[in-house]
């Protein structure tokens, strides 16, 4: 027997897969790490408790599913995209925490960007908006706030996303290299040629000497070398951003499906195929995989905050003791009593694009209780997933035929239910809810041969339940224009 492990390093924490060539899950590990907050709009990580998580959830794993270790046949690895790291390169000590994709202080760097002309060249060469989420403002933040530009200049410095630095601790040093999904995210990468931009890395100050090699997602990125219960030798075989692997895992491999994942935020993927469709409606034109012989892109819509809200009322607010409480919680009253919730603790992602949005909470009164606020909440996550998916739609200029949803929260009956209503169509929930793990366990796969094409990998995936819209039309149409009201004042 063949099995795949698969690293999924999370915003929040880090999952470990080990996959044999039917998908049955063999072993399972999870690992959390602490968040730091320094200051407001601040988010960051110590890469050293990243890669300890790392380490903890494959020993788990492996543990768990007790195969003798040559059945490793590859290892993968999917990431939380635009989280920035810089490193030395001689240690591999890291010179400073990583800067979270969620972090928002380079909003005022990104506006003088824009003031200066620049957000549309950006925007057509990488298919993305000027906008401090993605990664290039945070390398250049490192650079001049730690003294590190001229090492980074001499190329005494290794930087990345975070797969780069997992890159790097897996194979003992040896490879400094990220993939082009991951690439793509950064703001540096021009998406028609998957290669640096030397104009964009003058425009963003980033030097070319710090950034890694770019390489297509299946193939031979390197080779396990001195990790703690791995042994030396197993093959890197696939790498994508957290997003694409998920696509990529949902089976989504023809152009007009589409994926929800409900993690740390929301974020909807749609494959548009071989050719890159500029968006018009605030959404992000990125990579969805770059395969031998194939290559495909997609649309894409975030919401930075999902699960995290949910975290909120659990740690912030003490409303419930487990993010599993909710669903309980909520449908312990008939509905939401009028109040409204706009998750934009981070502030709005597509297709609004409002980095000085904050949070919003409508409609309270005497009789609101936790359960109406924790029922706004969910109906929140899933309001904000409808101006992504008008968006889309108007972009690729079709209607959207069904949605696949994967990630913690889509496990939640009634938040699936409330989505598929206020979108208008049916959602289909898979048996195994890891699709990102399972993406970077595909690409993992065709690299090292356990599977051998799309269409093989596509007879694996296997449906779990069904949700088919419910709600009449005026009803939607009613909450939908209450949500714009609220997201009005955000």
């Amino acid at each position: 027997m063949r099995a795949v492990l698969a690293i999924d390093q999370g915003t929040t924490g880090s999952t470990a897969l080990v996959l044999d060539e039917r998908l049955a899950v063999r072993g399972r590990g999870d690992a959390d790490f602490a968040q730091h907050f320094p200051e407001p709009g601040h988010v960051e990580h110590e890469p050293d408790d990243i890669w300890r998580s790392v380490l903890d959830a494959v020993q788990q794993a492996l543990a768990q599913a007790a195969l003798p270790m040559e059945a490793i046949a590859a290892l993968g690895i999917t990431n939380q995209r635009e989280t920035a790291v810089v490193w030395d390169r001689t240690t591999g000590t890291p010179v400073h925490r990583a800067i979270v994709w969620q972090d928002r202080r380079t909003t005022d760097v990104c506006a003088r960007l824009a003031a200066a002309g620049h957000a549309e060249s950006v925007r057509s060469r990488t298919g993305l908006p000027l906008d401090p989420y993605f990664s290039a403002t945070k390398f250049a933040w490192l650079l001049d706030h730690g003294g590190l530009r001229a090492r980074a200049e001499r190329g005494e410095l290794a930087g990345g996303t975070i797969d780069s630095f997992v890159l790097h601790r897996l194979t003992g040093g040896a490879v400094h290299a990220t993939d082009a999904t991951n690439a793509c995210r950064t703001s540096l990468c021009d998406l028609a040629t998957l290669q640096w931009s030397d104009e964009l890395c003058a425009l963003f100050r980033v030097p070319r000497a710090l950034l890694p090699a770019i390489r297509p997602n299946v193939g031979t990125f390197g080779h396990t070398r001195g990790v703690p219960g791995l042994r030396d030798g197993i093959p890197i075989t696939g790498m994508a951003g957290d997003q694409q692997a998920a696509l990529f895992g949902q089976g989504c491999f023809a152009p007009g499906t589409a994926k929800c994942t409900y993690g740390t935020g929301a974020f909807l993927l749609r494959n548009t195929g071989r050719a890159p469709i500029p968006s018009r409606h605030g959404l992000v034109t990125t990579l969805a995989w770059d395969l031998p012989g194939e290559r495909s892109y997609a649309l894409e819509g975030s919401a930075f905050v999902a699960g995290a809200c949910v975290q909120w009322l659990r740690d912030g607010l003490g409303i419930i003791d487990s993010s599993a409480a909710i669903e309980p919680l909520a449908r312990s009253v008939p509905d939401s009593g009028g109040v409204m919730v706009v998750p934009a603790f981070t502030g709005l992602g597509a297709p609004h694009w409002r980095p000085e949005a904050r949070g919003v909470i409508t409609g309270l009164s005497r009789g609101t209780t936790k359960a109406h606020l924790a029922r706004a909440v969910l109906e929140g996550i899933a309001l904000q997933n409808v101006d992504i998916l008008q968006a889309m739609e108007r972009d690729a200029g079709e209607p959207l035929r069904e949605l696949r949803v994967d990630g913690g929260a889509a496990a939640n009956d009634l938040l699936v239910q409330f989505q598929a209503d206020v979108l208008g169509v049916p959602i289909r929930r898979p048996k195994n809810l890891e699709t990102t793990a399972l993406g970077a366990a595909f690409l993992a796969g065709l690299g090292a041969g356990v599977w051998s094409s799309t269409a093989d990998l596509a007879t694996l995936w296997r449906e779990q339940a069904r949700f088919t819209p419910a709600m009449p039309p005026d009803q939607v149409a009613t909450w939908r224009a209450r949500w714009a009201a609220a997201v009005a004042k955000a």
